[in-house]
Formats: C-alpha cells, structure tokens, sequence
C-alpha cells in the first residue's frame, strides 16, 4: 500500500515540475516572438507592412511608405511643423501635387 502512495506522490511532483517547465518555456516562446516582432516592424510600414523611406518637409524628417502613400510622423514632427507654418501647411500639403511637396528622400 505505501508503494502506491508513493508512486502517487512521485506523479504529483512530476505534473507540478512538468507544468513550471512548460510556463517557462510559453515565456521564452512569448519574449523570443517579440522580439522577432519588433525586429520586423522596424522600419516598415504600419498600414501595408513594407519599407519606409525617410524624407524632408521643411526641414522636418518624416517617414514615407512608397507603397501606399502614407506619411508617418514621429512624436514631435506635428508640432515641429505646426510651428513652422500656422496659415495652412496641412491644406497645402494634402492639397498640392506631388511635385510641389517638396519631398526629398534622404
């Protein structure tokens, strides 16, 4: 009889080992895919997902994806232009061809 008691002991600290190993490797999984993540979005596109190339607009450097047109600003860049301009940049820019946006890349 105690060798079963045993034998049922033994099985409970194997299940309870089994299960901290495996929550320590669901969070070696977890932090490897973040990084990953992270190692891929950098540079890329929020919206599309494809490579974004820096560029100037009056003398603010910005982000823009090639693929579906869109603008990223960085966490001051709005204000920065804000300031530069206040009768109208945003009209101007969203509202003038794509020559006269003066964008160069960079």
């Amino acid at each position: 009889m105690t060798n079963a008691w045993e034998d049922r002991k033994k099985a409970l600290e194997n299940e309870y080992f089994h299960k901290k190993e495996r929550e320590v490797l669901d969070k070696m999984k977890h932090d490897a895919e973040e990084i990953l993540a992270k190692g891929y979005s950098k540079d890329r596109c929020p919206k599309c997902g494809d490579m974004i190339k820096p560029m100037i607009f009056r003398g603010v450097p910005l982000d823009k994806c090639p693929s579906c047109g869109g603008i990223w600003l960085g966490p001051n860049d709005l204000k920065l232009l804000a300031e530069k301009d206040h009768r109208g940049w945003f009209d101007r820019w969203f509202h003038a061809d794509s020559e006269e946006t003066s964008d160069q890349e960079v």
